[in-house]
């Protein structure tokens, strides 16, 4: 199904295909192909059912072949409805899986400007075929709005500096366009002592806004309601802990804002019944094979 070598170890593998529920028969989602690792573990267990794997990025797309099985879907999750209607098994999905992370190939091909450790345009976009760049970006937003972006997705208390240092850079005629320059330009003001963390959330506040992630995880939520059958689960994996509340929220209210809904009665009015209290993380032994997925955090639920 997926071409060699796979550019990405899937977190929690084990627990996302407990999770599914997986039966031969069925019919699931993997809303983020990436690698192919989850996918390729999906696909395994399938006989007479089908997967439909999704992703934005035609690199991941290009390394994927289609099977009996298995159909690959270049496209955005946050139009997952749109798609599971196109196949015609809108309402009829068994299992959805997200995995919010950023693919290892992502982080480790300097091209695409996502990693802070090696000096490269100032990319970011997980569609590299269209949309702003992280440069552009920089150039075309307001001081105050970059500040909110930084302390909303960077959760940085400096976010209010680090915005006036690059727009300072580029009104006296200085570039960010690299990520070095980025580098150069903010590590001043962040924690020598929490420099790589820091600089992360940095590079993290960025890439959310750049691909409007919070928003596509909203829509992508939404739509899962819509695609599932009555039974069917949802499981995300998410890596920060913006993500995580808002994946909390709607599986325990259907809401992203956790607000619960009640009928004329009073009484609560859910679509969806969390199977995780806490969300399932990693063991010892995943995170010293896979040190990226020390912040995973599964949760589960099932549409009712």
């Amino acid at each position: 199904m997926m071409e060699e070598p796979v550019y990405h170890i899937p977190a929690l593998l084990p627990q996302c295909l407990d999770a599914l529920d997986i039966r031969p028969d069925g019919v699931y989602v993997d809303a983020t192909l990436g690698g192919g690792g989850h996918s390729g573990a999906i696909a395994a267990r399938l006989t007479t059912g089908h997967l439909y794997s999704l992703d934005r990025d035609s690199e991941a797309i290009a390394r994927a072949t289609a099977t009996a099985v298995f159909t690959p879907v270049h496209g955005d999750f946050r139009h997952l409805a749109n798609y599971m209607r196109y196949f015609g098994v809108l309402g009829g999905v068994d299992g959805i899986l997200a995995d919010l992370g950023v693919s290892f190939h992502h982080f480790d091909d300097a091209s695409r400007g996502f990693s802070f450790r090696t000096d490269a345009p100032l990319d970011m976009r997980m569609n590299p075929d269209g949309g702003m760049t992280a440069a552009e970006l920089l150039r075309s937003v307001s001081e105050d709005r970059l500040a909110e972006i930084f302390r909303l997705y960077g959760e940085l208390r400096q976010g209010r500096r680090i915005a006036a240092a690059i727009t300072r850079r580029l009104a006296s005629g200085g570039r960010v366009e690299r990520t070095g320059e980025l580098v150069d330009t903010v590590t001043p003001l962040l924690n020598p002592a929490s420099l790589k963390k820091e600089l992360a959330q940095v590079f993290q506040a960025l890439r959310i806004e750049v691909n409007g992630e919070m928003e596509a995880l909203e829509a992508f939520l939404r739509a899962s309601l819509q695609a599932l059958r009555p039974g069917g689960r949802l499981a995300v994996i998410s890596y920060h802990s913006l993500e995580d509340r808002l994946v909390k929220n709607f599986m325990r209210s259907g809401r992203t804002d956790g607000v619960v809904e009640k009928d004329l009665f009073g009484r609560a009015d859910v679509p969806l019944k969390a199977l995780t209290s806490k969300p399932v993380i990693p063991d010892a032994d995943e995170i010293e094979r896979n040190p990226r997925s020390r912040s995973a955090k599964l949760r589960v639920a099932v549409k009712l």
